[in-house]
């Protein structure tokens, strides 16, 4: 990577070429290490895409959710293809900011499909009795439209001409975006990051008082009751602190970085984001007893896609 904060997987405007045939670019390994990260992504998210799509017992506002998010991971993987391809194959101005705009819509709408899926557990736990509505059908397609919205209309930003191509000293660290285009997406990130601790830390005190509930009920043991709230906590701990993790970094880079800073700290900062897309398939999906039948029914071939299932809460998934 060179010094100025310029890079095969970012052009700045000296890298793009306007004749027939534009020099051979070096190749990057950190660029072959984030497209090998895009293609893992890609093929896991397609499995879980499939399964929902192909699977009739899963349009269920749950699973309509977790759909969401395999689909912006999966366009995240492909963006992260697209753009090696791109890159050492056209370099042109118009495909990179198109691919730029993928990559910024689908992420954007991965941490959107996060936050609405958290939204859904605390509100399945919350108002419990009326969870199994029409009514969380339809608030379930308006987060949907509204995260996907949302998601388009700030990877449009670039295509619409909100780039640094023609000055260069309002770039970001990930050319070519702007600055302030970068500066509002890490804000709504911290936003987002904000609302979901919160509702995590209510989930938790929900499901403490749950536990502590059925204990007395059925006069279970105290260390009953220590368990089954040590391996809730430990489950939403897992979950809050792998998303903390994989995006704090770049988003705190992206309000303190320039673009005259090295490109190495952007790649550092950049491929622990695109981890996020490739555990949450893990935690999500694979982890669900009825995705893990249908899995197992396309492995073994002895089971047929079309059984019933009996989905559960939200709030277990």
């Amino acid at each position: 990577p060179s010094q100025d904060g310029g890079s095969p997987l970012w052009l700045t405007s000296k890298s793009f070429y306007f004749s027939e045939t534009p020099p051979a670019l070096p190749l990057n390994p950190w660029d072959v290490v984030l497209c090998i990260s895009g293609t893992i992504i890609s093929c896991e998210n397609a499995i879980v895409v499939a399964i929902i799509f192909y699977t009739p017992a899963f349009r269920t506002p749950m699973f309509l959710l977790i759909g969401s998010l395999a689909t912006a991971d999966l366009l995240a993987g492909l963006g992260l293809i697209f753009h090696f391809v791109f890159v050492y194959c056209v370099q042109s101005q118009m495909v990179n900011l198109l691919t730029m705009g993928l990559l910024v819509t689908s992420f954007t709408a991965s941490v959107g499909s996060l936050l609405a899926i958290t939204i859904d557990r605390y509100l399945s736990l919350y108002n419990a009795l009326t969870y199994y509505s029409e009514r969380t059908v339809t608030r379930t397609y308006v987060i949907l439209i509204l995260t996907w919205g949302i998601s388009i209309g700030f990877g449009l930003l670039p295509v619409m001409g909100w780039n640094c191509l023609k000055d260069n000293s309002a770039c970001s660290i990930i050319k070519p975006l702007n600055k302030d285009h970068l500066i509002i997406l890490s804000i709504s990130f911290f936003m987002v990051f904000a609302v979901m601790l919160q509702l995590y830390v209510q989930i938790c005190k929900i499901v403490c008082r749950h536990a502590q509930q059925i204990a007395l009920q059925r006069h279970f043991l105290a260390t009953s009751h220590y368990v089954t709230t040590r391996k809730g906590i430990s489950t939403l701990t897992l979950i809050l602190g792998t998303f903390a993790s994989c995006w704090l970094p770049l988003a705190v880079y992206c309000l303190l970085g320039d673009y005259t800073y090295p490109a190495l700290y952007t790649y550092m900062t950049v491929l622990p984001a695109t981890y996020n897309s490739m555990i949450n398939p893990v935690i999500y999906a694979f982890r669900n007893q009825e995705i893990q039948k249908v899995l197992w029914a396309i492995c073994c071939s002895c089971i047929s896609s079309s059984m019933p299932f009996q989905s559960r809460s939200p709030s277990d998934v």
